[in-house]
């Protein structure tokens, strides 16, 4: 599908406009939305706006690296926006090629962050502060803004995870948090992309549009720092969570290797002796001793004490 909408001469906005070059060219400035586009729409960014083959390739290809492009009469930039779905985060690609008469927007996917820009220029009753770059950060706002949602959930599960209020198991909390540690690598693919583009075009010597709303572009970068050093403060906590689970692992394991080895330390003295005592040979001392049996059982109760004694001193029960 593609929508258009056009600003005249006298700032006024006009819809359903044929998708024609020399119709469009009679506006001040047009935004162009290529949305779910059939092969035969994508034929007008050749056809109709004449577009470079590459950034042609580059829209048709999916999950193109967030970057910029310069041409001759206009700038090609990919974006990216992410959401969760299925507990995996899942990234859409949004192309635009931006010059000051004109906005071209290519996407395969619905996006709310766009859609809520069309319908506020839409709506508009004033014009005048709006331009092709000015709805291009308009949208580039909404899709950085809507990292901060996904980022606050991943926060309240390790809020969670850490408070085990439900009493999980540690091998289910710890399913749990790799899940998590996941999502965030995804995240960071996406965000630290976003910030080095926002970087480069903060920088650039040829985009003097963007330079003109510095500070509108400033603020998204900004935000992108911000999300960047959340996504990697969230994946330290997450090691902090895995590697205490680790320390805990092994501080149980030697519990139980302790505990086994008291055990084992105490009996292996009393099975030496039962083992002596069970040979049954003829001339065994105090095989027919009427206290042979007793002195045995005592000799053993003897060393089981002492050696609690001696371990208890120690302080292997503590």
């Amino acid at each position: 599908m593609i929508e258009i909408i056009g600003i005249t001469s006298e700032n006024k906005i006009e819809k359903d406009i044929f998708t024609n070059a020399a119709t469009l060219n009679k506006y001040k400035w047009y935004w162009v939305d290529f949305h779910e586009p059939t092969d035969e729409e994508i034929r007008h960014l050749a056809d109709t706006f004449q577009f470079h083959p590459l950034a042609i390739e580059d829209c048709v290809q999916i999950l193109q690296r967030p970057k910029l492009d310069y041409y001759e009469d206009h700038t090609f930039y990919v974006a990216h926006s992410v959401r969760e779905e299925d507990r995996d985060i899942v990234k859409d690609e949004f192309n635009f090629f931006v010059s000051p008469t004109y906005i071209v927007s290519f996407r395969r996917e619905p996006s709310k962050e766009l859609k809520q820009v069309w319908d506020r220029l839409a709506a508009a009753k004033n014009t005048d502060m709006w331009d092709p770059y000015y709805v291009f950060y308009q949208i580039l706002d909404k899709i950085v803004d809507n990292y901060f949602p996904l980022i606050y959930k991943i926060e309240d599960e390790l809020d969670r995870i850490e408070n085990n209020t439900q009493h999980k198991s540690m091998n289910n909390l710890m399913n749990e948090v790799y899940d998590i540690r996941y999502m965030l690598l995804s995240l960071r693919h996406t965000v630290n992309p976003m910030r080095d583009l926002l970087y480069r075009m903060l920088n650039s010597n040829h985009l003097q549009e963007i330079s003109d709303r510095k500070e509108y572009f400033s603020n998204i970068h900004d935000h992108l720092l911000k999300v960047s050093e959340m996504v990697m403060s969230n994946r330290e906590l997450t090691a902090d969570i895995r590697d205490s689970y680790l320390s805990l692992n092994s501080h149980q394991t030697n519990n139980v290797m302790k505990v086994l080895t008291i055990i084992t330390s105490i009996f292996a003295p009393l099975t030496f002796i039962a083992g002596i005592y069970g040979m049954n040979f003829e001339n065994m001392p105090e095989l027919t001793w009427e206290y042979g049996y007793f002195l045995a059982l005592g000799l053993m109760l003897v060393i089981g004490v002492l050696l609690y004694l001696w371990f208890r001193s120690k302080g292997w029960f503590k």
